[in-house]
């Protein structure tokens, strides 16, 4: 098959004639000359260069729901409170979260504009195939998207422990004698896993309603919490405690530099989710304008909500060691309690908590099903025929869904063994993904942003320097991202792993490239469409 090369398909307007009656069918066919290509042959395909197997029911508000629920800044920021504050206390996580959130709005527009562009659900992975070019961009897409998988994968393992650990600590609250085990977690980690993908698999009509009570959810449930953090507390903290003793409470043993700059990577894992919404491309009427829309509201209101958030927790805390040194399994948990001073006021705030996070695991479970699917759908996958099937009346890739299901059912069992192994695990999503953003962003400046035909949202000269600031801070902080979380360094406790991981993940990569990439991995279909020389006849 051989593709035009005319690039004003991307401009391409939709157009309905004023006394037209919009019968479902014009609108459909409205929506596909947004999303749409046709090939020398007559064949209409979308952005991806395939055939749409995938409904598109998400509007705009629906599309921004799952982008903030996915991400669900202010919950993730929970859950990782009682690591966090080691790296200089309340002012080290709030400053450091400032940090972060500039780091990824930088690497946000340089998504938000490839999106615009070429608005596959391939995301990184067939964006780098394109900035690539036709020498490198087969094996530079391949390389982004597995490693792009592996970070995503790690994520789903360590969002779903969120709503376990909270369902735990919420019968404790009603039962204080009562002391959690790991394997109390896991169950709770499989039930939950399972019963998101199951939604996913049989509910996948109602995903777009699922998204507006998650948004709900998120932004309002948000907002009750921190009233109720603000309000309630009978002593609140000194600002001298949220806003200073960053020396006094770095207890990482690391300088005050080294310890602030290794610890932006918690509030990366915050907000850093900027590209699951492209995951999703081939399920929006309008992508090339919905999905920059929807990647600016996840980092911009995740920015809002959790700095909003930390400041009304860190207010609420009359005693920091008893949250440090919670035996729970969810330290905020503490917070809560000494917020509201019962146990019924800290239950009502951990089910907003666990309601928020239930709805976020749904749409990563859906995301990363779709991610596995889309690399099975261009032979870049083992048993490619097999994952890249799509139940046509469920609208869902059922195989690679369930395949991502197994694979967090396993990554979810290490914690039962070693929680310093799941820590480093979860902490690699931000390296691995930021690492499959460099591998798409690079080439683009390096082929002078030619490869790529403008969408809706292009930032014309500008580009240039936001995709190399976005490349640079990327090296700059992974380097941190994998230094030892104390000094000096014991193995078992403190040494960091994910540089570790990330050498794995790469040589599990390679090892797939020569077996099969090399001579069986024909490169997405996109490249056809976007890439002068490549499948002329």
């Amino acid at each position: 098959m051989s593709f035009t090369k005319d690039r004003s398909f991307s401009e391409e307007k939709p157009r309905i004639e004023d006394e037209q009656i919009l019968t479902p069918e014009v609108l459909k066919e409205a929506a596909n000359r947004r999303t749409s290509v046709v090939t020398k042959d007559g064949k209409v395909v979308n952005a991806a260069g395939y055939e749409d197997q995938l409904q598109r029911h998400y509007g705009l508000l629906s599309i921004c729901g799952l982008a903030l629920t996915i991400d669900n800044a202010w919950v993730a920021f929970a859950g990782s409170l009682s690591i966090a504050v080691l790296n200089g206390g309340p002012a080290g996580i709030l400053y450091e979260f400032i940090v972060s959130c500039v780091y990824y709005a930088f690497i946000g527009a340089s998504i938000a504009e490839l999106a615009s562009a070429i608005p596959s659900s391939g995301g990184v992975y067939h964006w780098a195939s394109v900035t690539g070019g036709q020498r490198y961009g087969r094996i530079l897409g391949f390389f982004t998207g597995w490693l792009n998988f592996f970070g995503w994968i790690f994520d789903v393992a360590s969002i779903a422990t969120i709503p376990a650990n909270v369902a735990v600590q919420m019968y404790i609250c009603f039962h204080p004698d009562f002391v959690p085990q790991k394997w109390h977690t896991y169950v709770a980690f499989l039930i939950i896993t399972w019963l998101c993908t199951a939604f996913v698999i049989f509910c996948n009509r109602l995903m777009p309603y699922l998204q507006h009570i998650g948004l709900f959810l998120v932004v309002v449930g948000g907002l009750v919490t921190i009233i109720v953090c603000a309000a309630m507390p009978a002593q609140h903290a000194t600002s001298s405690f949220v806003w200073g003793n960053f020396d006094a409470n770095n207890l990482t043993g690391w300088s005050g530099g080294i310890a602030f700059l290794t610890g932006v990577l918690n509030g990366a894992f915050t907000i850093g989710t900027p590209d699951a919404v492209s995951h999703m491309a081939e399920e929006l009427p309008n992508p090339k304008v919905d999905l920059p829309k929807a990647v600016f509201a996840q980092i911009g209101l995740g920015f809002i909500t959790t700095f909003c958030y930390a400041i009304a927790v860190f207010y609420a805390i009359s005693d920091l060691e008893a949250v440090t040194q919670s035996t729970g399994a969810f330290p905020i948990a503490a917070v809560y309690s000494q917020a509201t001073g019962s146990a019924g006021g800290t239950f009502g705030l951990l089910l907003i908590v666990f309601l928020s996070v239930m709805i976020c695991t749904v749409g990563t479970i859906m995301m990363v099903g779709r991610l596995w699917w889309v690399l099975a759908r261009d032979n870049a996958t083992p048993f490619s025929p097999f994952f890249s099937r799509v139940n046509d009346k469920l609208s869902c890739p059922v195989e690679a869904t369930v395949f991502c299901a197994i694979l967090t059912s396993g990554f979810g069992a290490i914690q039962v063994g070693s929680a310093t192994a799941f820590t480093d695990l979860v902490g690699s999503f931000v390296i691995l993904t930021t690492i499959s953003y460099f591998l798409a962003f690079f080439p683009h400046i390096l082929s002078k942003r030619q490869n790529v035909p403008p969408g809706p949202f292009w930032m014309g000269r500008w580009g240039f320097a936001v995709n190399g600031t976005a490349c640079a801070l990327i090296v700059f902080f992974n380097i941190f991202f994998c230094f030892p979380y104390g000094y000096p360094v014991t193995p078992l406790s403190l040494m960091n792993w994910n540089s570790v991981i990330l050498v794995g993940c790469v040589f599990l990569t390679t090892v797939w490239w020569f077996i099969h990439g090399r001579k069986k991995y024909p490169g997405p279909k996109l490249q056809h469409l976007y890439i002068e020389g490549i499948g002329e006849e």
